[in-house]
């Protein structure tokens, strides 16, 4: 019982992390996180639903894909990520106001803060997919995709899929904002780097972060 408790507070630390990188990347002011590109462009076009709600709702649709991808490997407890999404979407919300008094002003200052939003959205990332409990429905659509597509590349890995899908979601998310506002509005050269060094950050961080190999190894206990 305490490992499972264990294994469920680190879960719940990784959102809160991934969470607060959200936010903060978002604060950078030079366009938000490739994986909450899409809802942050429709929280901007719907101003009665906050980031956090759109967050929700999207995921909504992420964990649909998974029951499509994995069907009968789609087990019962992964719809957890219902509650999850919760926590996520209103840690995005709670970060967000933490974070409203933090405005770079100087380019430089702005991608200072990009950077360090990445590392921690990585961070983030890698703590919450270590216990092999549940994930939020971003990263298990992710994990989803690199399941089925290790049966035919098994060296591919899961820090490169996710690059791919994120490149796919600011694409989606740039659609939208010429559709809602006629220019790229939530969507910038942040997005795009985000896009590129968050994946890279995961395998950076699986390969040196030591303690995630203490968070794996709990999973093997009873």
């Amino acid at each position: 019982m305490k490992i499972i408790g264990l294994r469920y507070f680190f879960f719940a630390l990784g959102i809160f992390i991934n969470s607060f990188g959200v936010a903060f990347v978002t604060k950078s002011d030079l366009g938000t996180s490739q994986i909450s590109s899409v809802p942050y462009v429709l929280s901007l076009a719907f101003p009665d639903y906050t980031f956090g709600m759109t967050t929700f709702i999207f995921n909504v649709l992420f964990i649909i894909i998974q029951i499509i991808i994995l069907r009968r490997d789609f087990h019962p407890i992964q719809f957890l990520q219902v509650f999850a999404n919760i926590l996520f979407s209103f840690f995005i919300d709670v970060s967000m106001n933490w974070l409203a008094f933090f405005q770079p002003e100087t380019f430089i200052a702005k991608f200072i803060s990009l950077i360090i939003g990445c590392m921690i959205l990585a961070i983030g990332i890698c703590i919450e997919v270590a216990p092999n409990v549940i994930v939020v429905p971003g990263e298990g659509v992710v994990r989803a995709l690199a399941l089925a597509i290790a049966i035919k590349k098994p060296k591919v890995k899961f820090g490169t899929i996710k690059i791919y899908f994120d490149v796919t979601l600011i694409i989606i998310a740039c659609i939208l904002s010429f559709i809602f506002f006629g220019e790229l509005n939530g969507i910038g050269l942040g997005t795009i780097i985000s896009a590129l060094i968050v994946g890279r950050f995961i395998n950076l961080v699986n390969r040196h972060f030591k303690f995630l190999r203490h968070i794996r190894a709990l999973a093997r206990l009873k």
